[in-house]
């Protein structure tokens, strides 16, 4: 015999060794086992245990889930955990529990998408007062009418049915609570869809808005496409005020030059402008006195070259 063969067949010896040894555990009522879906019908599901004998789940013994559907969530090759509720369901097979197991697991993974806080899939299968109910885990969620949309949602029942990404917000197993947001995860896309409009904008350049709210260290104004930001008091006019209504109201257009968008807050200055055209008017008045005084001295010094002059008769 090659040393090939010997070694495969001390790996086949072994393996069956391991597999006899599985076969003829201990195993008694509650114990959570993990088996490999064999066979599904309409009515249960049977699984491979690595045991002298099967382990059948009952279609209502799978899942809490109203609309679940055995044939079309369950397939052969899938790996269950299930929990042990009767050691011989009359036919010398294991009576399992999904439900039972997935009541003592899910807390866990429910608990892990709470701290990690992870996006998750679910469609919407009842509406009860103030929200939505949907299954995660296998455990019944709420989702309330304040967390489905950063609107304000008056009316629940075109939610029915959907499938919407979601959050969870607490996940409470001694009081049997699961709650489910929807808005936290669009609150976050909206947030980086604002920043990212915010990076878009430059510094130095002058933008047109109008003022939507006074406060007394300055105003907000709103510039367009979901953006507001603020004219420091400091930065609303080049004489000194003592509160932004002396010379502002809200409503009112303005123009602005962008100071700065650092930490994703817009800051503007209507006194920059001022002082620029403040300094453009002085420039230009500037110019205008050296154009005037360049004319008068030529017209004076021709004057007086022409006055020296006779002229014989």
């Amino acid at each position: 015999m090659s040393e090939e063969t010997t070694v495969k067949a001390t790996e086949s010896m072994n393996d069956y060794k391991n597999e006899l040894e599985a076969s003829f555990r201990k195993l008694s009522e509650g114990d959570i086992i993990t088996g490999t879906v064999i066979a599904v019908t309409e009515e249960d599901v049977t699984l491979d245990l690595k045991y002298y004998t099967s382990g059948i789940i009952k279609a209502e013994e799978i899942s809490a889930d109203p609309d679940f559907n055995l044939p079309e969530s369950i397939h052969v090759g899938d790996v269950m955990q299930t929990t042990i509720i009767r050691m011989d369901d009359g036919e010398g097979n294991l009576l399992l529990s999904g439900k039972e197991a997935n009541d003592i697991l899910a807390w866990d993974k429910l608990n892990k998408y709470l701290e990690e806080e992870t996006n998750l899939k679910v469609r919407v299968k009842g509406i009860v007062p103030s929200g939505v109910i949907a299954y995660l885990e296998g455990i019944r969620g709420f989702i309330p009418a304040s967390h489905l949309s950063l609107d304000y949602v008056e009316d629940c029942n075109p939610w029915l049915g959907k499938d919407i990404l979601v959050r969870v917000i607490t996940a409470d197993k001694s009081k049997n609570k699961l709650v489910l947001s929807a808005k936290a995860i669009e609150r976050e896309k909206a947030e980086e869809e604002h920043n990212h409009r915010i990076s878009m904008l430059t510094p130095g350049s002058v933008v047109e808005g109008t003022v939507e709210s006074l406060m007394p260290y300055g105003a907000f104004v709103n510039i367009g496409n979901g953006l507001s930001g603020l004219v420091h008091i400091s930065q609303i006019s080049t004489r000194r005020i003592k509160n932004p209504k002396e010379v502002l109201q809200t409503g009112q257009k303005v123009k602005a030059k962008i100071l700065n968008t650092n930490d994703n807050k817009i800051s503007l200055s209507m006194r920059v402008l001022e002082e620029e055209m403040i300094d453009t008017e002085a420039e230009e008045a500037s110019k205008s006195v050296e154009a005037y005084s360049s004319h008068e001295s030529a017209s004076t010094s021709l004057g007086s070259l022409l006055a020296n002059i006779k002229l014989d008769n």
